[in-house]
Formats: C-alpha cells, sequence, structure tokens
C-alpha cells in the first residue's frame, strides 16, 4: 500500500528548503560584492599624492578677486633671475603668471566664469645646492592700496612638505620686498631660512 507523503515531508525527504537556498545565494551575492568593492578600491597610501615636475614649489598669492598685479622673482645660487619676462632660467620656471583680474575669465558651458584667485608658481626642477632669493613685486595697482602677500615654499619630492610659510605686506605700487631666502643643501634639504633684504628688480 502507497503512502503519499504530505508536501512537508517531501521537503524533508529531499533535504531542500527553499527559505535555505534563499539566504545562501544572498549571502553569496554579498561576497561577490565584497570582493569587488575591495578590486576597485584605492590603496590608503595613495591619497594626496602629487604628481608634479618639479622637485620645490613657490606658490605666491594675494587676497582673491584683487585687481592689483603682483610679480614674483626668484634668483639662483648661480645668480641667474627667473621672472615674468624671462620665465625659464636653468632649473627655475615660473609656471603661472598672474594679472589680478587681467585674462581671469574661464569660458564654460557657454557661460563666462571669473576665476578669483590671485595665484603665481614658480618650480624648481632640480636640486642645486645654494642660496635662492624670493622677491614679491608690486608691478600694477588698481586699488591704490597695500597688498598683503602671501609666500610657501614647499618641497614636493620624495612627500610634500612645507618648509616656509610667511606673509609680507607690500605698501603701494613699485614697492619691491625679500619674502624669504633659503639654501638648498647637496641631499636637498631646505636650510638656512631669512628675509634679508634684496634686490631683483632693475
Amino acid at each position: 500500500m502507497a503512502i503519499k507523503l504530505g508536501v512537508s515531508s517531501q521537503r524533508a525527504a529531499s533535504g531542500s528548503d527553499p527559505f535555505t537556498d534563499l539566504l545562501f545565494n544572498i549571502l553569496l551575492g554579498f561576497i561577490l560584492l565584497f570582493f569587488i568593492a575591495i578590486v576597485f578600491l584605492k590603496p590608503a597610501e595613495e591619497t594626496g599624492k602629487i604628481d608634479i615636475e618639479a622637485e620645490y614649489v613657490i606658490t605666491v598669492t594675494w587676497p582673491d578677486n584683487s585687481p592689483d598685479d603682483i610679480d614674483t622673482w626668484v634668483e639662483d645660487p648661480q645668480g641667474k633671475v627667473s621672472w615674468f619676462r624671462n620665465r625659464s632660467t636653468g632649473l627655475v620656471h615660473l609656471d603661472r603668471d598672474d594679472r589680478g583680474m587681467l585674462n581671469d575669465t574661464i569660458q564654460l558651458s557657454g557661460k563666462t566664469i571669473n576665476n578669483p584667485l590671485n595665484q603665481e608658481v614658480v618650480a624648481i626642477r632640480g636640486k642645486l645646492p645654494g642660496q635662492y632669493v624670493v622677491n614679491v613685486h608690486y608691478y600694477e595697482s588698481e586699488s591704490n592700496s597695500s597688498v598683503p602677500v602671501s609666500v610657501k615654499v614647499a618641497r614636493v619630492n620624495p612627500v610634500y612638505t612645507v618648509a616656509y610659510y610667511g606673509t609680507t605686506t607690500l605698501p603701494e605700487k613699485g614697492a619691491e620686498k625679500t619674502a624669504v631666502r633659503f639654501s638648498l643643501t647637496s641631499d636637498g634639504s631646505v636650510v638656512d631660512i631669512n628675509q634679508l633684504p634684496k634686490s631683483l628688480v632693475p
């Protein structure tokens, strides 16, 4: 005489439970997503990495939206001077010349956007030992007022390190000040930081 098993008895006999199968498949899905996330996750040590063709960077900034033109002059250990009319001298190069608000516009999706940032950037592309002199010059004025100018010297390699940061005030058009002097040693260290004045502008 045949005995017909109920639904629960049939599941028990087959050893398969749909709910357990569902949970197992969900678990497999989470594991797969976890491994995909690990593959596409960037290593933490890459965070903040800077790719720039320079050993040192000198950054000169003054207030945003200022119409005044501040120029950067840098003398290298051989006495060669880099400025906006002689942008490259030896290992020193003026990467960005900023003229205040002049030409500080960007065309984006048919709209003209003003760039408020006033910043000049000088790159030193090698480790030439000796003293460097960084001067700032108040080239042109529309505000007819004094301008605070910040200067930062940073070593880029092997890691980004700020060697100097300071602010000097240029009182009027034509004023020139030595923002910072520093020396590089044979191993690339920044030493002997001072502000002993030296004129570079003819």
